[in-house]
């Protein structure tokens, strides 16, 4: 299993890169030039982009309000299940005038994400080629959460303390995002479990367009 997701992810990280070559041959338009080839494809093979399930639980839970949750797969999969206060913009609408305000500003962090990492990665691939900032992308998307946040494997015993400590705070963020443990409620006649929060659509103003130079 390991290693076909290891050759997997290898074919991803190839296809990215095609992607973005594809992207690099396209042609300038005046309204959006984007940034430099070079500039694009090292952008498009560092992993900075990519935020941890972990990392992102803990900033739904703290409610930070600087970080904007972007669902990039389609409205059937957004409806059956996405992430608390998440908004929908499918990849293939993620270019529409209606959505610009969401991806091209700096008011918040961007964090796209998808199933896995496929699809957050193009949309990623195609926001950076435009020059838009403060972009991430979940890494494992939608699977690696329910695998890491809401059904956490617990540990051996000849795992190291730290993986315990890990273990303890996915329980934890698994109970808050509405996983109930049995095991817990045998101790307890009554335990509130907190769910999550509601989505909510979080809007941003578009940007005023300059006017234009020139003229009489």
């Amino acid at each position: 299993m390991a290693k076909v997701l290891a050759y997997r992810y290898m074919a991803l990280a190839g296809i990215l890169i095609l992607l973005a070559g594809g992207l690099v041959l396209l042609p300038k338009y005046e309204k959006h030039e984007g940034i430099k080839p070079e500039q694009l494809l090292s952008n498009v093979v560092s992993p900075e982009r990519y935020i941890s399930t972990d990392k992102l639980a803990d900033i739904i839970i703290n409610q930070d309000p600087s970080y904007l949750l972007i669902d990039v797969r389609d409205e059937e999969s957004y409806n059956k299940y996405t992430l608390p206060n998440a908004i929908n913009i499918p990849l293939a609408k993620l270019l529409d005038e209606d959505f610009e305000a969401y991806l091209n500003q700096d008011q918040y962090n961007v964090v796209l994400f998808s199933n896995d990492n496929f699809y957050a990665d193009q949309a990623w691939i195609l926001c950076n080629r435009l020059g838009y900032k403060n972009l991430n992308v979940l890494k494992g998307g939608v699977n690696k959460w329910f695998e890491t946040i809401i059904n956490p494997l617990k540990p051996t015993e000849d795992m190291p303390n730290s993986a315990f400590e890990l273990y303890t705070f996915r329980k934890a963020a698994s109970m808050y995002f509405g996983v109930a443990y049995p095991e817990l409620f045998k101790k307890v006649k009554v335990a509130v479990v907190k769910k999550a929060p509601p989505k909510k659509v979080i809007k941003v103003k578009k940007k005023k367009k300059a006017p234009a130079e020139g003229g009489c």
